[in-house]
């Protein structure tokens, strides 16, 4: 019988635990791709509560890593550093003289601020492992910000060129490695983990730097929605059938509702008749706008559908519960079910980007250039995914040019399972099926490579 090594036990031991745990709301949040965000009251609510977790006992320890800005030149300005953030808690560490692993969570694209307390996933299996635990933040986010400050860091495309994945791993690796030099830790195992966005990056990492990671946990990374992979409609797809799956009726009302909106607003000052029935807090200019708004809520509370208060079901409630016969009241209902009862609502959503937004929106227009739409099959109007005005759009905006095969270059993508067959193990793939993210991720469990 084959003896299994210490390593690969690790992996085989993390990954059950992977799939049984339970995770509540909080530990559960990773961050939404940028696309949507949670911006319901109940949802704020949860990030402050979140955000009001104190640094317990002082057991994470904040340190800064003089980073590298260019890990792939050799120009002089390439050598500039910057302060990167990571944090470490070494209270269940069993030291390097027992090969204990480091677990590293990998910042996405926000702060890592309360990391520690969100993602419960590394702080219950810590003792468990005997872990270190290591937290690393992203470039260009929180406070790992280069030339100094946000304003600098994104004053032109040149400034903002040093923002990409494949630095950012670059960086990881370096600070992982730091690290074990500072611990004496040569010879324990490294468990990279990541969610969303973070689970691209852990699975990427395993795959660029085998030799740092043996293993790495990647949770609802949507690694396939790239270079047309995976079907730029499934993402819409999950949100539908989340809401079909939890009424129907509901389902039924809001795939209706878009040819109303149409309707009304094709009366005499028909925009102002919806503007006056949404309440929203200024005129609105096109139906579009309306239907944007819808779109985006419809969509968080699918991805953000979290026990126990299960958005998805908020909002098919107050639409059920209204009285037939006025669909737009219907849709109205759910409005003000999911984002409180509100004098006026914001379609337009005047408040200013966050830094970490404009961060996101950059790399989303420069190499992760997700292809996501929806179709006629969906609850949602047809709006397929147009890469000629997405082109313009990043064009007027940062003055660059998207580059839409590069990750399936860099990363690969087509025919994955084969590439990872022969050029990875150790990478443990979650998804939720009723993430509507789950539609660009990949299931697939090689703990033994072949």
């Amino acid at each position: 019988m084959k003896t299994l090594s210490q390593p690969t036990l690790l992996i085989l031991s993390l990954s059950l635990l992977f799939l049984t745990l339970h995770f509540p709301p909080t530990q559960a949040k990773f961050a939404g791709l940028g696309i949507h965000r949670p911006n319901s009251p109940k949802q704020a609510r949860q990030l402050a509560a979140s955000a009001a977790h104190d640094d317990e006992s002082g057991d994470f320890v904040t340190f800064y890593y003089n980073q590298t800005l260019d890990h792939f030149n050799y120009k002089p300005e390439s050598y500039t550093t910057f302060r990167q953030r990571y944090i470490v808690n070494v209270k269940h560490w069993g030291g390097a003289d027992t090969n204990a692993p480091i677990l590293v969570y990998f910042g996405p694209e926000d702060r890592i601020d309360y990391a520690w307390t969100d993602i419960g996933f590394l702080t219950e299996n810590a003792p468990h492992f005997k872990a270190l635990l290591l937290y690393i933040e992203h470039r260009y986010y929180g406070e790992s910000v280069p030339f100094g400050s946000w304003e600098k860091a994104s004053r032109n495309a040149t400034s903002l060129g040093y923002l990409n994945s494949a630095q950012a791993i670059a960086d990881y690796a370096a600070i992982i490695l730091h690290v074990k030099q500072t611990y004496s830790a040569k010879n324990s195992p490294v468990i990279v983990v990541g969610g969303s966005y973070g689970g691209m990056l852990a699975s990427w990492f395993r795959l660029k730097y085998p030799h740092v990671a043996i293993g790495a946990l990647a949770s609802s990374a949507p690694i396939l929605y790239f270079d047309g992979v995976a079907p730029g409609d499934g993402y819409y797809s999950v949100v539908t059938k989340d809401f079909k799956e939890d009424s129907k009726s509901c389902y039924e009302t809001i795939r209706r509702s878009w040819v109303e909106i149409e309707r009304v607003a094709s009366k005499p000052d028909g925009l102002s008749l919806l503007g006056k029935k949404f309440k929203t807090c200024r005129p609105l200019r096109r139906t579009f706008d309306l239907k944007d708004y819808l779109d985006s809520m419809y969509a968080e509370a699918a991805q953000y559908n979290e026990p126990p208060e299960y958005p998805v079901s908020i909002v098919c409630r107050a639409i059920d519960g209204a009285p037939d016969g006025d669909v737009l009241g219907q849709i109205l209902a759910g409005v003000v079910a999911y984002k409180g009862d509100s004098s006026c609502y914001d379609v337009y959503d005047s408040s200013p980007p966050t830094a970490s937004d404009s961060a996101w929106k950059w790399q989303t227009c420069s190499e992760l250039v997700f292809r996501i739409g929806h179709d006629s099959d969906t609850m949602f109007p047809p709006e397929p995914f147009n890469i000629n005005s997405f082109t313009k759009n990043c064009e007027s905006r940062f003055g660059i040019l998207p580059q839409p095969h590069w990750v399936t270059t860099f990363y690969g993508g087509h025919d994955l399972k084969l590439a990872l067959r022969r050029f990875a193990s150790n990478i443990i793939f979650s998804n939720g099926m009723r993430d509507p993210y789950s539609s660009g991720g990949y299931v697939i469990y090689n703990f033994f490579p072949e």
